[in-house]
């Protein structure tokens, strides 16, 4: 390929909470960014809503939590985890002078992620899709070709390309980004929005059903239902009973309530996700950020908490390389392998709770957590993103809340490998 200046210090492919972010921590620092998306904006994605504290503390650090809160997306302060017979309810201790979660809706989230892009000063495209990563003579990438919603194709060229296209990345098969590390999914989720409901934010199971409910925007009240992967199809013939059965064996009272108060305002989205996974995220010019490289099942909803923390972390490295501090291949290198290090926690919990069946280990520990209000606020802190996984797990923190909480012999069980769930 022919020699041709690069327009760009960096293009990011995907314009929602991993590329937005990316691009304007990048732009606010002075570089020349591009962002394309094959969507406009406002517009909706099939996605978990929730935002972490540690999330919503990325969003404070960048000036925008308080934009997000003028939405009028209401403020939950309070958590209900049920399983079986088991209730843990609570909330974290503030976490960088955070004290409240949000669940907001993605037409208004990406919007206003994407609105900050272009204010710090990046290049939006929307309705841009990528068909190709486009490579020098000795393999790195250089920039992009795809094609605009009117048919015409255009290249970009930039210093760096970046992969925050979501779980079908085309840049992550274009650079032949592998899996390195890949656990099957095990089930599936159902949303939708009602009105008419005053229930608090809950995550409850039972049997292998799961649903879980929030407050959202236009007073609205977001209700999941998930459950394992051998029940879609039955499920799929009949959308209403399935979703309605769920809640109906997991809480009866809440079931009759939903049946007499609940009204749906908008069609059930469906989530039939794909494998836990880490991709490789890093090569010569090019990374993946988001789930792009890194994807887990939805039950714990970190998904865009992940998404803008990583932002972060690729924005820092590419950055230090930008400004010639670091050789940028060796900068972004380092921040797929601290992605990694830093996730590894809570990938190892969600993999776990995604099988809709507390293992004996997470059963001990829960029962002896609810019978301790110290390690149940330590919990929900790190639900979080405030207390990492790995000190929680730590097997002498656990022997501490066993000896508190008088667990029998029998009963303690310490995890199998170090911070493993």
């Amino acid at each position: 390929m022919t020699d041709v200046p690069p327009s760009f210090d960096v293009i990011v492919v995907g314009a929602r909470c991993a590329g937005s972010p990316l691009a304007m921590l990048l732009a606010r620092r002075g570089h020349r960014v591009l962002v394309v998306d094959r969507a406009s904006f406002p517009s909706d994605t099939v996605s978990t809503h929730f935002l972490h504290q540690s999330g919503l503390a990325r969003l404070n650090a960048w000036g925008l939590l308080d934009r997000l809160r003028k939405t009028g997306v209401p403020p939950l302060r309070q958590m209900l985890f049920v399983n079986g017979d088991l209730s843990v309810s609570g909330f974290a201790d503030p976490i960088d002078g955070i004290t409240e979660v949000y669940c907001p809706r993605r037409t208004v989230l990406d919007s206003l992620l994407v609105d900050a892009a272009r204010e710090a000063g990046a290049e939006v495209i929307e309705r841009f899709g990528v068909d190709d990563v486009l490579f020098d003579d000795d393999g790195r990438a250089v920039g992009i070709r795809g094609t605009t919603s009117d048919g015409v194709e255009r290249e970009f060229r930039g210093r760096f390309v970046v992969g925050a296209d979501g779980v079908n990345s085309v840049v992550a098969a274009r650079v032949g980004a592998e899996a390195y590390r890949t656990v099957p999914a095990t089930g599936f989720v159902y949303y939708s929005y009602f009105s008419g409901l005053d229930w608090d934010y809950q995550n409850r199971t039972r049997d292998e059903r799961q649903f879980a409910s929030c407050w959202t925007h236009d007073d609205l009240m977001m209700v999941v239902v998930m459950r394992k992967r051998d029940a879609y199809r039955e499920f799929r013939a009949d959308v209403d009973a399935g979703f309605q059965g769920v809640i109906d064996h997991v809480a009866p009272d809440l079931g009759a309530d939903l049946r007499a108060r609940g009204r749906r305002e908008e069609p059930f989205r469906a989530i039939h996700y794909a494998d836990n996974y880490y991709r490789r995220s890093h090569g010569p010019g090019w990374a993946l950020v988001g789930d792009a490289g890194y994807h887990k099942d939805p039950l714990t909803g970190y998904g865009i908490t992940d998404a803008f923390v990583h932002a972060e972390l690729l924005a820092d490295a590419l950055h230090l390389g930008l400004s010639g501090a670091e050789p940028i291949d060796e900068a972004v290198a380092g921040y797929a392998r601290r992605r990694d290090r830093d996730s590894a926690g809570v990938f190892n919990l969600t993999v776990a709770m995604s099988e809709l069946t507390l293992s004996p280990f997470l059963g001990a520990v829960l029962t002896a957590v609810s019978q301790s209000p110290g390690y149940r606020q330590k919990f929900f802190t790190m639900v979080g993103g405030g207390y990492p996984s790995e000190e929680f797990f730590a097997p002498h923190n656990l022997a501490a809340l066993y000896d508190e909480v008088g667990t029998p012999a029998a009963g303690r069980i310490l995890p199998a490998g170090a911070g493993a769930p």
